[in-house]
């Protein structure tokens, strides 16, 4: 399918809604994050990347408040009011993040029109490269190309972000959705986290590409070490804020202070505390790095994240090490790291263009022979984030 205007998508709709001819097409990328990992929900920074996988819609405008969705992925069709907007259950489930995000939308005082849409992605599911932040900013875009209302890329974010968080019920950070919405080719954005400040770091626009390397491991574990991971940081925090008030966040420890309390500290939490802080670190050097065109040195800073996040921060497992073991022996390999939530999903390895055909050769078998598992492999660039476009009549 095509970027912009999926044939495929627009004669799905056509025999999903007889007699009706679809207006917008709108879509979302997913993303990938090249270092900042769990740096969000303390404050930090991340640097993410889109990819060019994406959520699209082909959607019409409605006269009255009803929505009606069909999802070509999971061959389902799902239909709710948007003067009653409750959760979907069972095989209908897939539709809380649209109905979320108009649940948030009309709670921000936008009124919306009902929309006839077909929707399909491409971003592999449940593997960490954000499927869901995906369809709620499509989601979101879509509406306002259908309804006309204004909505900036931060504030659609934080909308999607809550859309999430209260309507769907997962705590998640604000990077996800922040780079769906606002990316741009060829660059990663670097996201402060607290103050929503971003701005764009150029990367290589040849000799160099991003590999995506999916485990099959899937990620049973990440609520119940996610919220201990987040506890584990408060703690942390909190006990710097008995000398400093105006610690809020890990943001607000360095590395210094850290180093002369570790006798005092929780051991666990001292070591998840010396992740996040080393990881904003790196992040930001990272920025200096690839600003000053060292992209070796920036893939010695992709190793030393995956290293803070195994042994001080205790989210990966044995097949992201696996995978990112495999993917360091294959020349040309200039960094690979766990990326996302851990415990399954993901590594992302930065490598030079001449030595992708043989990574692709060779990480698979090498890895299906450590673990079993067969994984998927992706070779992104960075693309730009979400777009919504009026149709003309004939396409």
């Amino acid at each position: 399918m095509s970027r912009s205007l999926p044939q495929e998508l627009i004669d799905e709709f056509r025999l999903a809604f007889p007699g009706r001819e679809p207006e917008v097409v709108a879509f979302a990328p997913g993303r990938v994050n090249l270092i900042g990992e769990h740096t969000d929900y303390n404050e930090g920074f991340v640097l993410p990347i889109a990819i060019g996988r994406y959520v699209r819609y082909v959607a019409a405008a409605r006269d009255d408040r009803q929505v009606n969705l069909v999802s070509l992925n999971f061959r389902k069709r799902t239909s709710f009011s948007l003067d009653d907007i409750r959760r979907a259950e069972g095989d209908e489930a897939w539709s809380n993040y649209p109905r979320g995000v108009a649940w948030a939308l009309q709670e921000k005082g936008i009124r919306l029109r009902g929309v006839d849409a077909v929707v399909h992605g491409d971003v592999p599911l449940g593997s960490g490269l954000s499927s869901s932040a995906a369809i709620e900013v499509a989601t979101a875009v879509l509406f306002q190309a259908l309804d006309g209302f204004d909505l900036d890329g931060v504030s659609t974010a934080l909308l999607c972000q809550r859309a999430e968080n209260a309507f769907v019920g997962v705590n998640c950070g604000i990077m996800d959705q922040f780079v769906s919405r606002l990316a741009r080719k060829d660059k990663a954005l670097l996201i402060d986290c607290r103050s929503l400040e971003y701005r764009y770091v150029r990367i290589p626009e040849s000799g160099y590409r991003f590999v995506v390397a999916d485990t099959g491991k899937r990620r049973g574990l990440v609520d119940s070490e996610y919220n201990a991971r987040r506890r584990e940081c408060e703690q942390a925090a909190a006990f710097f804020a008995r000398h400093r008030p105006e610690v809020r966040s890990l943001r607000d420890v360095t590395l210094e202070e850290l180093l002369e309390a570790k006798d005092s500290i929780d051991p666990i939490v001292f070591k998840r505390a010396h992740h996040v802080i080393t990881e904003n670190e790196r992040t930001l050097q990272a920025v200096r790095l690839l600003e000053s065109g060292d992209i070796e040195g920036f893939g010695e800073l992709m190793n030393a994240s995956h290293e803070s996040l195994r042994d001080d921060y205790g989210v990966s497992c044995a097949e992201l090490d696996a995978m990112v073991e495999e993917s360091r022996k294959v020349p040309g390999v200039l960094g690979a790291r766990m990326t996302g939530a851990g415990f399954g999903g993901c590594t992302v390895s930065l490598v030079r263009e001449d030595a992708v055909e043989q990574l692709l050769d060779v990480l698979p078998r090498a890895y299906t022979a450590r673990t079993g598992l067969k994984p998927e492999l992706y070779v992104f660039e960075a693309t730009g984030g979400a777009e919504a476009h009026l149709l003309g009549a004939g396409e």
